[in-house]
């Protein structure tokens, strides 16, 4: 759970940050008895917790179908970020993958911790893969041929421009948006979405990510991994790797401000594909990712650590976007709010504030034309000061359920 620090600032935090405890045991406990099943199941929550959670809202036919999607790309995406693996190797395992999904005995050792289990295991996963429906294997296929044939171009291309930029994104995002669209297709309890919004639900997705996870990919061991722009990051450095040092810290935020900004190109696709959706349960999947991503560019924007480490949204404000986000006046409402956050932040001095502000007052013009803003709960802006009395019960509150486990424990043992 969070901080004890960070809850006595936001006391309305806790109970959506019980729920979410509560909803990750309810996941653990939903892990099939199946082998191949429960591997799957108990990767998905080792590799990515938060999807895991959020696959939940899906039924279970569908369910299936994305976490054997989400894990047949993790794997292709395990090998093209190892920088161990020589090109050689690396780019025919990359152009065959959609080939290896349907062969249960294919495996190829690659990556480091968790990651490594799902590729010295990978047959538990064909095996899942197999026993998906014809319409659900054959769009998994497609999107891990066309992906892998993506990510094999760019081993060996640097992303020099925009336009790279945006086709790299495609091939390991946008995909993954036409991908869902086409599972959620498949399932028929949607309408085939126009390609161009899925796409653009991809790419507000990894290019969030991109800016997040610069430190990480540029220290990366044996070899950096640099997807910003030449286009971008040579209007303020020399080298990509500059921006971390202290010394060019203006420069660096400049650099950042104008990675946020491209971003926020793809926000109106993302309300317009996300405003047609028909079911709740695929409605909630796609909406809360995307409301994390206007989230975290909101507090990267105009960051300085971004460059010194991870810069994301506290554990309870991650726990009320799951928790709350149940009607599309929700996500007008987050983008909205979020959107207002970021704007509070531009400095007029910054080489790009005219398009930054231009691309927020169009986000909000379409939150607002929406006419669902004052449907909403404003969680995410307001004004969270509370009296210390309410601070205290809060505190009692939860050292009373850390009492309560530690009590139960003790008497198992």
């Amino acid at each position: 759970m969070g901080s004890l620090g960070a809850i006595a600032r936001h006391p309305d935090d806790v109970y959506p940050l019980l729920k979410l405890k509560m909803a990750a045991r309810h996941a653990e406990k939903q892990i099939p008895e199946e082998p191949h099943r429960a591997f799957c199941y108990t990767m998905l929550l080792k590799v990515s917790r938060s999807f895991a959670l959020v696959i939940q809202q899906l039924d279970p036919q569908l369910r299936n179908a994305v976490c054997i999607f989400y894990l047949v790309l993790r794997a292709l995406d395990t090998v093209e970020d190892d920088t161990s693996i020589a090109t050689d190797v690396k780019v025919p395992i990359l152009i065959a993958f959609h080939r290896h999904i349907y062969d249960r005995d294919w495996h190829f050792s690659c990556g480091t911790k968790e990651y490594k289990v799902l590729m010295d295991q990978f047959h538990h996963v064909s095996t899942a893969f197999l026993e998906l429906e014809k319409n659900y294997q054959a769009a998994i296929e497609n999107i891990t041929k066309r992906m892998g044939a993506g990510m094999a171009k760019f081993i060996c291309n640097e992303v020099e421009t925009v336009d790279d930029y945006d086709e790299y994104c495609h091939y390991v995002a946008g995909l993954v948006g036409l991908g869902l669209s086409k599972l959620f297709h498949a399932s028929g309890k949607e309408d085939l979405a126009p390609d161009h919004l899925s796409n653009s639900m991809g790419l507000f997705l990894q290019k969030t990510n991109i800016i997040r996870d610069y430190l990480e990919d540029i220290n990366e061991i044996p070899k950096s991994r640099m997807f910003w722009p030449r286009q971008i990051w040579s209007k303020y450095v020399n080298k990509l790797e500059d921006l971390k040092y202290e010394e060019n810290s203006v420069k660096a935020v400049q650099c950042l401000n104008d990675m946020v900004t491209n971003a926020l190109l793809h926000a109106e696709d993302c309300l317009k594909y996300m405003s047609a959706l028909r079911d709740m349960s695929i409605f909630r999947f796609c909406a809360i990712p995307q409301i994390m991503a206007i989230g975290t560019l909101a507090l990267c924007y105009n960051n300085i650590e971004v460059f010194g480490g991870v810069v994301k949204m506290r554990r309870g404000l991650t726990a009320k976007v799951i928790d709350r986000t149940k009607t599309m006046a929700d996500v007008y409402g987050a983008f909205f709010d979020f959107s207002c956050m970021l704007k509070s932040k531009v400095d007029k001095n910054d080489p790009n504030a005219t398009k930054t502000l231009s691309r927020l007052e169009a986000i909000q013009k379409t939150c607002r034309e929406s006419g669902l803003l004052s449907k909403r709960k404003p969680y995410i802006l307001r004004n969270e000061s509370t009296n210390s009395s309410t601070m205290v019960l809060i505190l009692v509150i939860i050292l009373s359920i850390i009492f309560a486990y530690l009590s139960a424990k003790h008497q198992d043992n």
